[in-house]
């Protein structure tokens, strides 16, 4: 014959699952009281609605308003008609006259395009930066087009240390970015990751940017060279 153990002898695994179960359908009791007692009130009148245009869902059983969410106007974009619609957006609108702010001439816009004579992902560039230091020179690993917050990341080894840095097209403190080479092929990838591999690593620019100076003569002080030098810059 089986007799059950006495309370004081029961584990306290079982105590703990009975006092859960317990808390379990009071919560679940409690839920129900209040969905009665809100089915039941008498319908009230809905709130007085803002002016803004209102999307209003109304409980079917108490034939009251129940949530209100606000529809917004959206912005009005350059050129566009006086009736707002649904589809205009005006983050582009935004960021096109941002960038015709930073970027007038339009030079910074047309050097970083999807076109032949743009820059592209394996070339080498020099940054140049408007309050002092010198300029950082890499190979371009890839090209982030976002509007007023397109970058460029460049990779370089100082130091036998691979360095890499994030520049912003349309920052003002970048006072210019020079194309030193490119690159022969046209890359297959938008992405040239595989390029912090020490198998692939192209190490440093630096006797490329030297012999991209030298070419262009600016280590030469004379007049001759001077004159030389703004001719080149003026092609």
């Amino acid at each position: 014959m089986n007799v059950a153990a006495p309370l004081a002898r029961r584990p306290l695994g079982c105590l703990k699952a009975s006092l859960r179960q317990v808390r379990q359908q009071r919560g679940f009791f409690r839920q129900m009281a209040s969905a009665v007692s809100t089915t039941t009130a008498a319908p009230s009148t809905p709130a007085a609605e803002p002016a803004l245009d209102f999307y209003k869902q109304i409980d079917r059983k108490t034939k009251k308003l129940r949530t209100a969410f606000a529809v917004y106007p959206t912005a009005l974009a350059a050129g566009s008609p006086a009736v707002p619609t649904a589809t205009t957006d005006p983050v582009p609108a935004l960021h096109k006259a941002q960038i015709a702010k930073l970027d007038p001439t339009g030079v910074r816009t047309a050097m970083f395009a999807k076109t032949r004579d743009a820059a592209k992902v394996g070339d080498v560039l020099m940054v140049t930066h408007r309050r002092g230091g010198e300029p950082f020179a890499g190979v371009l690993l890839s090209i982030r087009r976002a509007g007023i917050d397109s970058a460029i990341l460049l990779r370089n080894t100082l130091g036998k240390v691979g360095v890499e840095m994030w520049y912003k097209i349309y920052n003002r403190n970048v006072a210019g970015i020079e194309i030193v080479k490119r690159r022969k092929k046209r890359a297959r990838r938008a992405r040239l990751t595989y390029m912090r591999q020490p198998k692939h690593d192209m190490g440093s620019v630096e006797e490329l940017v030297f012999a991209w100076k030298k070419s262009r003569q600016v280590f030469s002080t004379s007049k001759g060279g001077a004159k030389k030098a703004a001719a080149a810059k003026r092609k």
